[in-house]
């Protein structure tokens, strides 16, 4: 059953009929980012906690009466979702924490959260008898994206800024994707997609623009909320880019809370890299969204216009959370000490939020009493050049017992 009863414009507010518009608001145009809303009352008598308790999917398509799609061909899809939540005893001790967890949405088919987003899409686009579906990214989405659709036998084509690191590049293209590398920046990427999807009547699978990506994404939330037990923490820390993932991650627990399922909705710490900050400056010095430069090696989140900013901006706001910005290197440091206090690794974007956290403390913004949930968003071989800078190169040895002696001493390590 679709429990979809519309689109509200998230500029101008108002409300159309699931027939009456496609993408964005007819009125408002490109920038008039359409937001479902769902009859809450019918769900309520669906999606129970004895619903969860009795349903055996564990993926995101468990929670597929309140994502707007057509159940049809999920059976077919990849596993998306219902990525592990572990809590991190050591680094929570380092940082001093009450309770940290790490939602790990690394270990999805193409390595990143994105996939959420992306299974959607080929679902939407399958429904709508799209013979082609397109997308530009700076990594994640693009390589998702060509996961997903060689899944389902559907064409794709892909656009990224010159800057996409090689693992996503080669993701891309071993799906089989059409990979379009474009000579300049993301946005330049998004601007050539935007002119070649209306010309050749592609599927548009760009977030921003597309109101059902975001019903995929939400599931992370979703997902939180049902391995904790429906009492989620305080805080949930998540890096930001072009605003859809944060506008996800409120919207899930805001939904959840709608249908009673949780009793609060945690705050939300919004965390961008300081070379790309355009969420952090508007809301420091409470003025609209400015473009800024892309100077981050944090690929993911290096979005100089964001698509979705008041998505993203009132996740920050209605979950009375916080924005923050944190230096490169302190995105590096995070990579190196997730990976050995807790074995995960995680691209640059995908840790930015544990250099969040921690600075978040240092200032007050989070207190060492509340319990805090981290996602990490990509697995760290997206980018395996900048992980490198996390770490020393080892130096080969002569294979002699002396030489081992001599370099395990220097390490502690005997």
């Amino acid at each position: 059953m679709n429990y979809i009863k519309g689109y509200r414009c998230t500029i101008c507010h108002k409300f159309f009929k699931p027939n009456e518009v496609e993408l964005t608001c007819p009125e408002c145009g490109e920038k008039g980012i359409l937001d479902i809303e769902y009859d809450y009352d019918a769900l309520k008598k669906v999606l129970t906690k004895e619903y969860f308790e009795n349903n055996r999917n564990y993926s995101m398509w468990r929670y597929a009466p309140i994502m707007g799609i057509k159940e049809d061909h999920i059976h077919e899809m990849l596993r998306v979702g219902w990525s592990p939540l572990y809590e991190a005893h050591n680094l929570e001790k380092y940082l001093g924490l009450k309770k940290l967890y790490i939602k790990d949405d690394g270990q999805n088919p193409s390595g990143s959260s994105k996939d959420r987003a992306s299974g959607v899409a080929v679902l939407k686009a399958i429904e709508a008898g799209a013979k082609t579906i397109a997308c530009s990214s700076t990594g994640n989405a693009a390589s998702s994206c060509a996961c997903q659709a060689a899944h389902m036998g559907l064409p794709a084509v892909i656009f990224v800024p010159k800057r996409a690191p090689i693992g996503k590049v080669t993701q891309i293209s071993l799906y089989g994707a059409t990979l379009i590398s474009v000579d300049g920046d993301y946005k330049a990427a998004f601007s050539l997609s935007k002119e070649a999807i209306k010309k050749y009547g592609w599927y548009n699978r760009n977030a921003a623009i597309n109101p059902f990506m975001i019903e995929g994404k939400k599931t992370v939330s979703m997902e939180i909320a049902e391995q904790l037990n429906f009492e989620p923490t305080d805080w949930v820390a998540v890096s930001v880019g072009d605003g859809c993932t944060v506008g996800g991650v409120y919207k899930g627990f805001a939904e959840f809370y709608k249908l009673g399922l949780i009793k609060r909705i945690p705050r939300i710490l919004g965390v961008q890299s300081t070379g790309c900050e355009p969420f952090v400056v508007a809301a420091k010095n409470n003025e609209p969204l400015k473009e800024c430069d892309e100077n981050t090696i944090a690929d993911s989140i290096a979005v100089g216009i964001p698509r979705n900013p008041v998505k993203a901006l009132n996740a920050i706001k209605l979950s009375n959370g916080a924005w923050i910005s944190v230096p490169d290197s302190d995105i590096i440091k995070a990579s190196a000490l997730l990976g050995k206090t807790e074995g995960i690794f995680g691209e640059p974007a995908g840790v930015a939020a544990i250099a969040g956290i921690e600075k978040a403390i240092k200032e007050g913004i989070i207190k060492p009493s509340e319990t805090v949930t981290m996602i990490v968003t990509g697995n760290g071989l997206k980018d395996p050049v900048n992980a490198q800078k996390a770490i020393t190169p080892p130096t080969p040895m002569k294979p002699n017992l002396e030489e081992l002696d001599k370099f395990l001493k220097e390490k502690g390590a005997i």
